[in-house]
């Protein structure tokens, strides 16, 4: 039985969290492989409800991945972005047709400009994303700006796939002309016309501050997209001469490749001409000890038959 000492409970939960978001950024053809051998450590290591927890994780697509990796590589611009999805949501209540307007745009621009960022991460990472993907990324994105739901669920980083935005933002209704709106929640009977237009210009106020919100949080998100697209044109450049230093080395790689295989040739041929010589020269050594064999045994016949005609 395995005994936990008073706050280790915590440590272990903050523990197997931590390894679910670090598998979520896992490129999905790894996601599997990497998922039983965690799950196999934390059973190994006697933790059963880890590796039960571990082992439920499924496979994310190519756009959820890409979408986790996003919000983990870039954890400011991703609170930035939940932040000014919040403050959208709660100035689209009751905005004008004008801020709308305003504020759709920039949207549309920020979502754009991580989408790319996002497809850049999976590329860096050695994934491609497909059109289909990026429109999955940029359709989640949508989402987590325009529903609190969607956004929860980015923002635990381990989406399992791309999320779809509501079809439009919640935008109060206009009033018509003279129409005094009634606070939200509000069921007392009418009031004087002083309170009420107290109350109209308090709800108009209160407006205001949340366009102004909703303003300065995309001109900081911008803001900071407008560094990201520099930081990554400065990365894309330093990338296209690292590709020409490779193409180069490359080059003069298989050039020394093709020399290294004609010398090989060569070396082989001398071996096949030493191995000639030497058998050659063997042969000529027998021959000439044959010769000399002879040559004595021929001399002592002539010794034999001088002595025998003596």
């Amino acid at each position: 039985m395995i005994m936990r000492r008073k706050g280790e409970e915590g440590e272990v939960r903050d523990g197997v969290d931590a390894v679910l978001d670090a598998l979520y950024t896992t490129a999905p053809p790894d996601f599997v492989s990497r998922r039983e051998q965690l799950a196999v450590a934390a059973r190994t290591a006697g933790r059963a409800e880890d590796a039960r927890l571990i082992h439920a994780a499924r496979r994310p697509t190519l756009a959820a991945w890409a979408s986790n990796l996003l919000l983990r590589s870039e954890p400011e611009e991703s609170r930035r972005f939940l932040e000014l999805g919040q403050a959208l949501r709660a100035a689209y209540q009751g905005l004008d047709t004008d801020a709308v307007k305003e504020l759709s745009e920039r949207r549309r621009q920020i979502v754009s400009a991580l989408s790319r960022q996002a497809a850049q991460l999976a590329r860096t990472a050695g994934h491609q994303l497909s059109n289909a993907a990026e429109r999955e990324v940029e359709s989640t994105l949508q989402a987590v700006l325009t529903d609190e739901s969607a956004a929860s669920q980015w923002g635990t980083g381990r989406l399992e796939s791309a999320l779809k935005p509501p079809s439009s933002l919640p935008v109060a209704p206009p009033l018509a002309s003279g129409t005094r709106r009634k606070p939200p929640g509000s069921t007392r009977a009418p009031v004087s016309s002083r309170t009420a237009a107290k109350d109209e210009s308090a709800a108009r106020r209160r407006r205001q501050q949340e366009l102004a919100r909703a303003r300065e949080a995309a001109e900081a998100a911008a803001r900071h997209l407008r560094e990201l697209q520099a930081a990554r044109t400065d990365a894309d450049t330093v990338l296209q001469r690292a590709r020409d230093r490779h193409g180069k080395a490359r080059e003069r790689l298989s050039i020394a490749e093709e020399e290294l295989k004609e010398a090989r040739e060569r070396l082989q041929r001398a071996e096949e001409d030493r191995q000639d010589a030497e058998t050659r020269d063997a042969a000529a050594a027998d021959a000439v000890a044959a010769a000399e064999l002879a040559a004595r045994e021929a001399d002592q016949e002539v010794q034999r038959l001088g002595s025998s005609n003596a």
